[in-house]
């Protein structure tokens, strides 16, 4: 097992938590969008990469949340493991819980 101290979960249990607080962190800024702004930005994309006129609110939202997490600042894998083998509290009240279908998966 690379990395050092705290948590001793299974590289893959890790890799499903770092893509739960991921998630966690890129969920946290689209709630506070209003419908207008996923709108705007939803339909600024689109003008850059291809023109759609006809888009669902959930493709909106998919596309808001497809630049958000393009653009957020979020560790690297390996730096984000170490410091939540060391500090698992500090995440854990971030995690949505999707880390445990994985978990159940097995990698």
């Amino acid at each position: 097992m690379d990395g050092a101290g705290g948590s001793e979960e299974p590289l893959h249990i890790l890799r499903g938590k770092y893509h739960d607080y991921c998630s966690a962190q890129v969920a946290d800024l689209l709630v506070y969008m209003s419908p207008d702004e996923i709108y705007t930005l939803a339909h600024s994309v689109l003008t850059e990469e291809t023109k759609a006129d006809d888009i669902s609110y959930t493709e909106m939202v998919g596309i808001a949340t497809e630049w958000l997490s393009r653009r957020v600042a979020l560790p690297p894998f390996e730096v984000w493991v170490e410091d939540y083998r060391r500090h698992p509290q500090r995440y854990d009240e971030y995690l949505l819980g999707l880390w445990k279908r994985q978990g159940e998966k097995g990698g």
